[in-house]
């Protein structure tokens, strides 16, 4: 069973590592996007810096419906990303450490309307969309960097441009 403290120290460690890719986004490069049906290099930076605190105020509300609209804001600058990113986390650690391990089985619900699409219990939630699902952008992030011609850092081990073990 999954605690607040898994999700805490999770959180911490991977919100550094997250830090690291968002540094590197280059500051010309922000409206620019690989293909016309994605997002720009600086509206994927920016969800990935909201996502930790978008989807931890999420998980307070008993429902979300999926007909709401999801902004996509761009960033005026790499500061506007790694702030957004702190505080981001500061909001997710915060309320995660408000949660005792019981409110991590309240059931959350996904709907359209009236219609309910999936329950699960609130700390699936915090699980696959506060983390893996930025975990998948962040790898996203990280493509958008290799196609720009910026050096990727490494994250879980070396990348082709960082070694960070070599002796």
């Amino acid at each position: 069973m999954i605690t607040t403290t898994d999700l805490l120290i999770e959180l911490e460690q991977e919100s550094q590592m997250t830090r690291r890719a968002l540094e590197r986004v280059p500051p010309s490069m922000l409206d620019w996007s690989p293909h016309e049906k994605s997002m720009t290099l600086g509206q994927l930076a920016m969800h990935v810096a909201s996502l930790p605190g978008a989807i931890a105020n999420l998980s307070q509300q008993p429902t979300f419906d999926v007909r709401t609209k999801i902004p996509r804001p761009g960033a005026s600058s790499v500061d506007e990303i790694l702030s957004t990113h702190d505080k981001s986390v500061t909001v997710a650690k915060t309320l995660l450490s408000q949660m005792d391990d019981d409110s991590l089985n309240v059931p959350w619900r996904m709907m359209n309307e009236d219609r309910e699409l999936m329950a699960i219990p609130r700390g699936a939630l915090l699980r696959s969309v506060m983390l893996n699902h930025w975990y998948h952008h962040r790898g996203q992030l990280t493509v958008y960097l290799r196609l720009t011609g910026t050096p990727v850092p490494a994250i879980y081990g070396a990348s082709a441009d960082e070694i960070p073990f070599a002796l």
